[in-house]
C-alpha cells in the first residue's frame, strides 16, 4: 500500500508510529536518493553511505520539516548535499591517488555497462564546480524541469539556466578535445 507524503509526515509527528513513517519514507525514496547519489560518486560504497548518512540526517531534521517544498525535493537536496560534502571530504584528504582512482572509476563504470562515451562524459562532469554539476546532473540525468530544480536548490530559474548552460559549454570542450 502506498501512502501519500502527508500520511507519512502525520505519522511523523507521533512518537509511537515515527519509526514507522521512517521506514515509509525509506521505501517510498530510497531507490531514487541512491541513484541520485551514484550519479555523484560511481561507487556502490560510497553511494550507499552517502545514503546512510542522508538518512541520519533526515532522521534529526524531520521534525524541522517546514513544507515549505515537496518532501521529496527536501530529501533530494539533503542527498545532493550529502554527496558534494563527500566528494570535497575526499579532495581535501587526498585519500586516492589518480591511478587509484581511475581504477575505481573503471569499475564502477564497467559494472553498470558503459561504453567509452559514457565514460568520457562522466569524467567530464566530474570536472565541473559543484554547483554546475549538480544542476547538470539534475537537467541531464534526471530531466528535472528548471523550476523543480529551483524549489530544490533554492536558487533562481535564470541562475540554474546560466549554471547548465556553461556546464554543457564545459562539458562539449572536454569531449571535443
Amino acid at each position: 500500500m502506498k501512502f501519500t507524503d502527508e500520511e507519512i509526515l502525520a505519522l511523523f509527528k507521533r512518537s509511537d508510529t515515527k519509526e514507522k513513517a521512517f521506514c515509509m519514507l525509506l521505501s517510498a525514496y530510497q531507490e531514487r536518493l541512491y541513484y541520485h547519489v551514484r550519479r555523484y560518486v560511481h561507487n556502490h560504497e560510497d553511494a550507499n553511505d552517502i545514503l546512510q548518512n542522508t538518512c541520519i540526517k533526515v532522521w534529526n531534521a524531520i521534525d524541522n520539516f517546514r513544507a515549505d517544498c515537496a518532501l521529496y525535493s527536501w530529501l533530494y537536496r539533503i542527498a545532493g548535499n550529502e554527496a558534494i560534502t563527500f566528494i570535497n571530504k575526499q579532495k581535501k584528504r587526498n585519500e586516492i591517488d589518480i591511478e587509484q582512482s581511475s581504477a575505481q572509476y573503471r569499475s564502477a563504470s564497467d559494472a553498470i555497462g558503459a561504453d567509452a562515451m559514457t565514460q568520457k562524459l562522466q569524467r567530464a562532469i566530474d570536472t565541473l564546480p559543484d554547483k554546475q554539476k549538480q544542476v547538470f546532473i539534475m537537467r541531464y540525468y534526471d530531466e528535472m524541469p528548471y523550476e523543480k530544480m529551483a524549489e530544490i536548490s533554492e536558487t533562481s530559474v535564470g541562475a540554474l539556466k546560466a549554471s547548465y548552460h556553461h556546464a554543457v559549454k564545459k562539458i562539449e570542450e572536454i569531449l571535443t578535445a
